[in-house]
């Protein structure tokens, strides 16, 4: 059964991944179901609009172990081979170690130590710990190759930076215990030794590390160089756009005809040209203006409903060969076009949740090639993800208070009031089909306000459907229908 994740990935936005193979297919759909008091319509937000600034995606490769990829097995072999093959290989180790450290780190910020019994802490060090013995053991294999020491310190020098700089983030982010404070000591010597270390092979020069802006733009370019070669080019091309020629030309020629029409009547009723006339032939211009864009955008709509906006070709950046291709759909949909499962899903909502709501629907089908992928690798990885905050833009704020009275032996007469903020409810719907055989369901429920998601769970059973047995059962009730005809 395949399976992909979906987590928040920033204040106000969440990511999707999963991962495919060589000669695999794959058609993913979510269903967004907004509340209409979120005031989110084809009118307020086009779906070409939060398109291009709300759905962003990577496409790099993937192998097993993120934690630890091919550092045992595969370092040695690395030296043998080219150049390019060494940059790839060792980008992808870079690039694996940083999607790790940053998935650990968030799910350690998220622990909830305000009992003060030290579980951040001790996760930190299990975290901090781990992040030391991988780096140890890439720094074990350091090449001798003239060519190929470039490309190591650049690695080497923006993982230890990189590290570095998370530790210290994650210790600012939590308070400060006086029982814990040698641990914190501990870490921030940590941090110490790996700028001693940089500085020990002259990594960076005195004068960049005086000066942020430029340690942290060299920084920048050294993680740009890193993706480089790991992360694929995508070519995204608008479909539609000659069918959208034929049909301004369809609806001009359409609205031209009823125009003539009416000219020719109105030619009838007037033997003279005379101020009604060219009044009404005005009327007729003037209604031709207003109904033009609309009718082309309803004739639109209607050719272009069910078929796919965008067209994606995935490359590989080093030499170029194709990866995959995919096709995009992103459109406002009816609750009746839902699939079965999802409806079931819905229904299991709370009484008070189940509330009229605007249906945006996602979905990406996804081919991908059966060759051109880098020697040793068969597996992709694809992250995508959704910036909710096009959806908030139109919510309200936090506004209101709620009164209580304290119940206080001392002061029975006290009242204290709670400033209260607006929350809305966004569920999604993810419908993974892998094939022919099964499809998989999952209900996520995302609370928010006008500031940030405040919480994401996974609400219910995944719903599982069997369409080999469905289609089974649909010849069968065709064949009993026929025999019943017979």
């Amino acid at each position: 059964m395949p399976k992909f994740t979906l987590k928040q990935e920033d204040k106000l936005s969440i990511k999707l991944t999963h991962h495919m193979k060589m000669r695999e297919f794959r058609r993913i759909d979510l269903y967004f179901s907004l509340p209409k008091e979120m005031g989110i319509n084809k009118d307020t937000l086009s779906e070409v609009d939060y398109f291009n600034a709300g759905i962003k995606g990577r496409r790099a490769y993937y192998t097993k172990g993120l934690h630890l990829p091919l550092l045992h097995r595969r370092f040695a072999s690395r030296m043998k081979r080219s150049l390019a093959e060494y940059r790839t290989n060792l980008n992808l180790f870079a690039y694996q170690y940083i999607t790790a450290l940053d998935t650990d780190a968030n799910e350690v910020l998220a622990i909830d130590d305000s009992e003060g019994l030290g579980d951040f802490y001790h996760a930190m060090v299990e975290l901090t710990e781990h992040c030391l013995d991988i780096l140890k053991k890439h720094r074990s294999h350091q090449p001798t190759r003239a060519k190929l020491i470039p490309i190591y310190e650049n690695v080497d020098n923006y993982l230890s930076w990189y590290t570095e700089q998370t530790i210290m983030l994650m210790l600012s982010k939590k308070p400060r215990h006086s029982e814990f404070s040698e641990t914190r000591l501990a870490l921030l010597t940590i941090c110490d030794e790996e700028s001693q270390y940089r500085k020990k092979n002259a990594y960076n020069s005195e004068a960049t590390l005086k000066d942020a802006n430029r340690i942290a733009n060299k920084m920048r370019l050294l993680r740009r160089l890193i993706e480089y070669s790991v992360i694929f080019k995508s070519k995204t091309v608008v479909l539609g756009n000659i069918t959208r020629k034929f049909v301004t030309g369809i609806a001009t020629a359409l609205l031209m005809s009823v125009v003539l029409i009416l000219i020719i009547k109105t030619q009838g009723a007037f033997s003279q040209l005379t101020a009604l006339m060219i009044f009404l032939l005005a009327i007729i211009y003037g209604a031709r203006e207003v109904f033009k864009d609309d009718f082309k955008n309803i004739l639109w709509r209607w050719i272009r409903t069910g078929k796919p906006k965008w067209s994606r070709t995935l490359l590989d950046s080093t030499n170029k060969h194709e990866i995959a291709k995919q096709k995009v759909w992103l459109d406002y949909s009816k609750s009746k076009k839902l699939p079965q499962q999802s409806k079931d899903l819905l229904a299991e909502r709370h009484t008070q949740n189940k509330q009229s709501a605007e249906l945006l629907h996602f979905r990406i089908e996804t081919r991908v090639s059966k060759s051109g992928f880098q020697p040793g690798y068969d597996t992709m990885e694809e992250n995508i993800v959704f910036n909710l905050r096009p959806l908030t833009r139109y919510v309200e704020g936090g506004t209101g208070k709620v009164f209580e009275r304290l119940d206080s032996t001392t002061n029975r007469e006290k009242i204290q009031s709670t400033s209260i903020e607006r929350r809305y409810q966004i569920n999604i719907i993810v419908a993974l089909d892998q094939g022919e055989y099964l499809a998989q369901f999952e209900r996520y429920k995302i609370t928010l306000n006008r500031s940030g998601i405040i919480d994401i769970v996974k609400a219910g059973e995944a719903k599982i459907k069997d369409k080999a047995d469905q289609k089974y059962q649909s010849k069968l009730h065709a064949l009993l229908h026929i025999k019943k005809r017979l």
